[in-house]
Formats: structure tokens, sequence, C-alpha cells
């Protein structure tokens, strides 16, 4: 059994992972074949176009990897459910967009696995605060 040696984490575009920069960067050192990696990140992603996907990459003292797809940050889905290009540049004066209870609670539902929520009332709570960040009013 191989040995873990290092644990990378990025955020890269879905579908569009290649060795430049950022994959390149961090994990050319480790050693591993990096076309290999962007290969097999693009093809789980390749039905989510657009969104950015954390991924946190295992990478073993025999040069293998494996790699678990995180889902994607509040504000990007926050943004996909909204059709918004990206948040407010004031948002405590200029509102970009209404969440519904129903959007949050599906965006609070599909983060529920990355939160550190106990309940869904949690991450309802958090997925509001970022949208108030972003400059989004959220339905009471």
């Amino acid at each position: 059994m191989a040995k873990k040696i290092k644990e990378v984490k990025m955020q890269l575009e879905a579908g569009k992972a290649n060795p430049a920069p950022p994959v390149g960067t961090a994990l050319g050192p480790t050693g591993i074949n990096l076309m290999e990696f962007c290969k097999q990140f693009n093809e789980r992603t390749k039905e989510m176009p657009g969104m950015t996907i954390p991924v946190v990459v295992s990478v073993f003292d025999d040069r293998t990897f494996n790699f678990i797809l995180k889902t994607p940050p509040v504000a990007d889905l926050i943004k996909k459910a909204l059709s918004l290009g990206k948040g407010s540049s004031e948002p405590n004066k200029a509102k970009v967009g209404t969440l519904s209870l129903k959007q949050l609670e599906e965006i609070a539902q599909k983060k529920m696995g990355d939160l550190n929520a106990y309940d869904l009332e949690g991450a309802k709570k958090m997925v509001a605060g970022t949208a108030r960040s972003m400059g989004v009013l959220v339905e009471h």
C-alpha cells in the first residue's frame, strides 16, 4: 500500500484543467502525471460547465494520486441560481438580486456535506450570510 506524502487543495474551473498554472505549479513538484490528472478531472467535471470546483488531491509515494471533488463555493451557486455575473461592489448599498427561500434551501442542501453546520437551518443561515455579503437580498 502506497503511503500518502502530500495533500494539495485547489479550485479549478470544471472541465478546463490543463498542466499550465495553477495545476502545474501546485502538482508539478509532486511528480505525478499532470496530463492524467487533468484528463480525469475534466472527465468527472464535464457536466458542470462554468462552475469553480474545489478539489483535494492526495499524492502517494509511488507517484499515484486520487482526488475528491467538493461542491462549488456558495457564492458560485448563488450566482448561478440568480444568473448573476458577479456580486455587488457595494453590498450594503447596491443590491443585485433576491434569493427565494426555495433557492436558499436548495443551495444549503447541496452544500450541507461541506459546511460545518449541524442541521439544514444552520446551513441556510450560512448561505444567507454569504448572499448578504454579495449584495443579494434573502426572502423571509
